[in-house]
């Protein structure tokens, strides 16, 4: 199945889709001229071209609006333009004041009447003939499949739905939103013209995620000559589209009546959910460690740096490779990528290793000591109007005791991670027989020297802890019990350390003098420099070679 060429590029071209793509997702930025985009791409298919909009379907009511509401123009075919095509015999009610689901049930009524009708007239003279399978069987088959305790029942030339052992039946009227756009889209795309391809606005609209994959996969598989075009907001869903050509709207010229689109390209180990996640953006991306709802860090990250969508991908390795293969794609998407850990028990070899890259490794061991840093206790402190010279020297005792008790097996931890290191390099090598391996790994045990590591981390840590040197405490000390250990948040007047977590995202959002420090102190903790005022100026981060400025530095 042929496809037209698409769009047209701002630079003049117009590329060709593939004649077997069966999948197709557009998505962009909000004002990037995706919709425009899909309705010029439908007008190219003609009468091939099949629109559905469940939020039209379900809330706009008379004939199809002159200004389209679905994502194709209204020449489009729809259920609309089929309804109105067999209403203008007079055999359907007018469409005035219904809806677009209110039309589709009419239709499968009427095929139905008709089907029925056909057969009546068969079998008076081959009584052996079936009656053939409708549209609505098909419908009614696969509610059944999504929904096995709900029926669909016909009375009286009208639907009816049942729940479970409930026998009382009530209209579609009573149906849930999204059980109407399941219906609604169970009905169009039977509907679909042959070789179709199927234009789908939002189609995760209405649908609970636990649904909305299973339903399209089912729906496709329905329709197999046809090709499924989705204009999407939802990563998730546009994720679960595994063979779909993407097609990245960045921007729209009304004059030229062009694109700036392209088409995603193999993914070279990025997954497609974190391609369309920057995609969908126009800012810089930054990726981080954590769950991206329960984290600090992707609590505390977005309000730092505002000038950056920030993805978080869980580990740290995830955080590493993805942006070393973001950064590897520059020259197609042509953002900047970069990333964060935490720092752990890395050494400067290996945090420097990592900064080359464009991954951000923080002053502090771990997320929790940048809530510990000094500035930012003291402006906590003062912004609940307590004096902040007092907290903070209450918290920097506090956290230096801790760290003294805890010294040897923090330097044993350290150590522990260092030999892992050094083992994994040693072994990281090409070597043609066994031989050459036992002859490299011989003299190991002595190369190592835990205890000499052991005894310099020792050496080390006692000073930090005898000069106070409350900075390099937390470069090193991993310790999640620091926060409530310190009192920090009793201090400053909360309750415990979710409030004080709480306050802190509380006050860089207020945007004020308190979050203009706490967010100086975060970026000075990355050696980024700013020229945020003390008023907060725009909460963007410093250019990397460059102080003063506008992007990342690590």
């Amino acid at each position: 199945m042929a496809f037209p060429s698409l769009p047209t590029r701002t630079n003049g071209s117009a590329p060709k889709l593939p004649a077997d793509v069966r999948q197709i997702v557009i998505i962009g930025a909000n004002g990037a001229g995706k919709t425009r985009f899909t309705r010029a791409f439908a007008k190219e298919l003609g009468p091939r071209a099949f629109g559905l909009s469940a939020l039209n379907a379900l809330y706009s009511r008379g004939q199809a609006p002159t200004t389209p509401t679905n994502p194709t123009d209204a020449a489009t075919p729809s259920i609309d333009t089929l309804y109105a095509d067999v209403a203008r015999h007079g055999v359907l009610p007018s469409a005035e004041q219904t809806t677009q689901l209110d039309r589709l049930l009419g239709l499968l009524m009427h095929d139905e009447m008709l089907n029925l009708i056909t057969y009546k007239v068969q079998h008076a003279t081959d009584p052996s003939a079936a009656l053939p399978a409708t549209r609505l069987d098909k419908v009614i088959e696969l509610w059944r499949e999504i929904f096995p305790d709900n029926k669909i029942l016909i009375e009286s030339g009208k639907f009816l739905f049942t729940r479970g052992v409930d026998p009382e039946g009530y209209s579609a009227l009573k149906l849930s939103a999204g059980e109407k756009a399941i219906i609604y889209y169970l009905g169009c795309v039977l509907y679909a013209p042959e070789n179709g391809v199927l234009f789908i606005d939002s189609p995760e609209i209405f649908l609970h995620p636990s649904i909305t994959s299973s339903l399209w996969n089912r729906l496709e598989q329905l329709r197999p000559d046809c090709t499924f075009v989705y204009t999407t907001h939802d990563l998730e869903f546009a994720s679960t589209r595994t063979e779909a050509t993407i097609i990245w709207v960045r921007d729209f010229d009304p004059q030229a009546m062009a694109w700036d689109y392209d088409l995603l390209p193999p993914q070279s180990g990025l997954n497609e959910e974190l391609y369309m996640t920057i995609m969908g953006s126009r800012k810089p991306v930054l990726f981080i460690e954590g769950d991206g709802v329960h984290s600090i860090d992707a609590k505390l990250y977005p309000l730092v740096f505002k000038d950056y969508t920030v993805k978080s991908l869980g580990s740290c390795n995830r955080v590493i490779e993805a942006t070393r293969t973001f950064n590897d794609l520059n020259a197609f998407h042509h953002l900047d990528s970069y990333g964060i850990v935490d720092r752990d028990r890395r050494d400067a070899q290996e945090v420097d290793y990592l900064r080359r890259k464009k991954v951000m490794v923080p002053d502090v061991a771990e997320i929790e000591n940048i809530l510990m840093l000094e500035e930012v206790v003291r402006a906590v402190a003062a912004y609940y109007r307590k004096n902040e010279d007092h907290v903070f020297q209450r918290v920097r005792k506090a956290v230096l005791g801790m760290f003294r008790a805890d010294l040897r097996a923090q330097a044993l931890q350290h150590t522990r991670h260092r030999v892992k290191r050094l083992v994994e390099y040693r072994i990281d090598g090409r070597f043609t027989n066994i031989n050459m391996l036992e002859q490299h790994m011989a003299d190991l045990p002595k190369e190592l020297n835990p205890r000499g590591i052991y005894e310099k981390l020792c050496r080390e840590f006692t000073g930090y802890s005898n000069a106070g040197d409350y900075q390099s405490v937390l470069r090193v000390y991993n310790q999640k019990s620091m926060l409530p250990g310190s009192n920090v948040a009793g201090l400053c007047g909360l309750s415990g350390k979710d409030d004080y977590l709480k306050a802190i995202i509380a006050i860089l959002r207020e945007d004020g003098d308190a979050a203009a420090r706490i967010r100086r102190a975060i970026m000075a903790c990355f050696g980024i420099a700013t020229t945020e005022g003390p008023t907060g100026r725009d909460g963007s981060p410093g250019r990397p070679g460059a102080a003063n400025s506008s992007s990342l530095k690590s």
